[in-house]
Parts: C-alpha cells; structure tokens; sequence
C-alpha cells in the first residue's frame, strides 16, 4: 500500500498523533505548587490524547506515536539552555502532498534558529542558501544538527514506519521554510498556502516547478491555515473571518463564520501567554513569582472559560460524514445535520496552554482516494 492524502475529507486511514512529557518529566521542579499543576497538566492532556486515539481506532484508523520521551530533563535542553518543546503538534512540521511525505527537523537556514542563538563565534544572520550554510565553521553545524536531533529519536520509528509507504524528504536539505500541513489546505488539485510574518512567494515558485500538477494559492491568514478556516467537506467551510475572498477561493462553497470564536476569545489569556514567554520551561525559575502566577492564573480561571464557551475550527475530518471537534455549537452542528455530518466531541483541555488543536496534535499520513478537481473551470 502506497501513503497518500489529496484531500482532508477522504477516508482517514494513517495518522500521526503527537505525544507529552509525562507527568513524572516533572520532578526537577522544587516547588510543588508549580509541579503539582505542571504534572495535573501533562495526565490530562495525555488522557485526552487517549480519547482521541481510541475514537480514531474506532474508524479503523491506525495511530503511529512517538515514543515515549525520557523522564530526564537534561536530555531535551535546547541551545537557549530551555527545555525544548515536547514533540506534540505534528502538524506544525509535517504534511504528505500526494505520495511525498515532508518532514521538518532543522532547516539550516530557519532565521528564528540563528536570530535566537546567543554566541559571539555566530554570524548576525542565517545563510541565505545550503551551499553558504555548508561552508560554516563545523562547530556551528554540529550545534544545528544537535538542536534538530533533541526530539528526533522519539520520532525516528514514525519516520521508519512511512519511509516503506512513500517518499520521505527531509525540509532540513531543502529551502522550503515553513511547508507543513497547519499552513497548507490541500483540495484536490487545489493547495492553499497561508502567510505569517514570512512571504511565502518564493516558496510557491518552487513548488510550482516541482509539483505542476497543482494549482497553488496564497492566502492571507496571517497564522496556520487551520487556526482560521476549515474547509470540512466538498461545499463547506467553517471560519473564523472572512479570508478575502471565498468567493474566489472557493466559489460557490457555503461558508459558516464564527467571528466570536475561538482566539478572540482568550485575548486575555494570550497576552498573560505572551507577557510570560519561555519561563515556564526554564529549568531553575520553577520558583518564579510570574510562572506561578501565569500557570495558577490559567488553571484556575481559563480552563473552564475555554471549555465552555470556544468552539475551534481546528478540527480533524476522518470522512465525509464524521468530524472530530472540540467543543458543541449549536450554529456548526445544526449545518452538519444538513450536510449528514456526524460530529464527535475530543474536548483537548490543554489546547490553549500547549498552543495546539485537534488538527495540530494529529498530522494525516494516509487517506484512501485519488486527486480530484473541485474547480476544473480553472483548467
């Protein structure tokens, strides 16, 4: 059997689901106010993982994970001395396009690498080509290959496991920044590609080259395709805000808005988020007053607000006629009902902490069906 994904609406039959730190990952921490919460966190986001899993595995879908990840926090010190992210959204750094499975480590040349490494024998700016990155001084490649290898171990039988059902290719030897399946909506014959803070022109340009078959669009999102709009099935979308326009991307596709989901909902939650980025994965700042705060603050107040009250358009299509959602909103549901939709509750409790949907936890490796043209007038 041959991997495969054209569109996210066919029959689901691989996924890759992400995977946490376990809860004794966290006994470095001395102050168990901190740890306490930290290890409530890490049972309840790995018990939520499980749910998903079994409804996946319900559908016949196989579940391809990570390995479990030491319980020692020195093995996952990155080079800002913090521990590095645990492997959980696959999304984030994969996509299979037809038969090609892209996979990200390290791309040499990703400018968020360099501009965030502290070092006075370090450029100022990232290469702008491999070949430039190729003639650095070998220590500097050795620190980038280290970085890139922190969580890879974990990952290396997932990888194994699709090399023998298509073609694997390693972003790290391309110049592909920022190619993953969280940016890019895949329809038929139809790829649409999102912008952030980069420009994604070049990006686009390549691709063309390489894959001709496809007709490929930018759209401004300003973040992860995923985190804005859904296209569920063939006809709908669910969105946060208007993409200018659907009426050109999707013409004649039904569109149902939720300008009160969602993100803009936990504003407040984001920016106490932000106000205290990376301490809480500071080794030695466990008894920080802020990481405290911020973590006490979420637990206590947050969780609930989100559960209650946000639905996600982040979700997961395993068909045509089932959907896994986060949450219940009688204005989604009541249009599923029209479309013959069953929708499937995963409440992921911790989305809003670990910054990851239901979308952003899984990464679809093979579904059945061939490409299609949803728009053959484009020709």
């Amino acid at each position: 059997m041959t991997y495969s994904v054209y569109q996210h609406w066919d029959p689901l039959k691989v996924c890759i689901v992400g995977r946490s730190y376990a809860p004794e990952f966290y006994s470095f921490i001395a102050n168990s106010r901190v740890r306490n919460v930290m290890e409530k966190i890490a049972y309840e986001t790995e018990e939520d993982y499980q749910k998903l899993i079994n409804l996946l595995e319900s559908f016949g879908v196989e579940v391809l994970r990570p390995l479990p990840l030491s319980y020692d926090y020195n093995d996952y010190i990155n080079f800002d001395n913090k521990i590095h992210p645990p492997p959980m959204t696959p999304r984030d750094y994969s996509i299979m396009l037809g038969n090609d499975f892209y996979w990200k480590t390290l791309n040499p040349l990703d400018c968020d690498f360099w501009d965030s490494h502290k070092g006075s024998d370090w450029p100022n700016s990232a290469p702008k080509s491999l070949e430039d990155f190729n003639l650095m001084p070998q220590f500097i490649k050795d620190e980038c290959l280290n970085f890139s290898n922190i969580t890879f171990k974990e990952w290396k039988p997932v990888i194994d496991k699709i090399q023998l059902s298509a073609d694997v290719i390693n972003l790290s030897d391309k110049t592909l920044n920022y190619f993953n399946s969280a940016m890019t909506t895949r329809v038929g014959k139809d790829i649409y590609v999102g912008t952030d803070h980069y420009d994604v022109s070049d990006q686009i340009r390549k691709m063309r080259i390489e894959y001709p078959e496809y007709r490929w669009h930018i759209v401004n999102t300003g973040g992860h395709n995923d985190g804005v709009f859904c296209p569920v099935v063939p006809g709908l979308i669910v969105s946060l805000r208007d993409i200018p326009s659907y009426k050109e991307t999707f013409p004649d596709w039904e569109v149902i808005y939720l300008p009160d989901q969602s993100w803009d909902k936990v504003k407040s939650f984001l920016y106490l988020k932000e106000k205290n980025k990376g301490k809480w994965w500071v080794p030695g700042e466990e008894l920080n007053n802020d990481f405290t705060d911020f973590v006490e603050s979420w637990l206590g107040h947050w969780v609930g607000y989100v559960e209650e009250t946000v639905f996600d358009v982040n979700m997961i299509v395993i068909d045509e006629k089932n959907v896994v959602c986060n949450n219940y909103n009688e204005k989604v549901f009541k249009v599923f009902e029209r479309y013959s939709i069953t929708p499937h509750v995963i409440n992921f409790r911790h989305r809003y902490f670990w910054d990851g949907g239901l979308h952003c936890i899984t990464s679809d490796v093979h579904r059945e069906g061939t490409m299609k043209d949803y728009f053959p007038e484009r020709g």
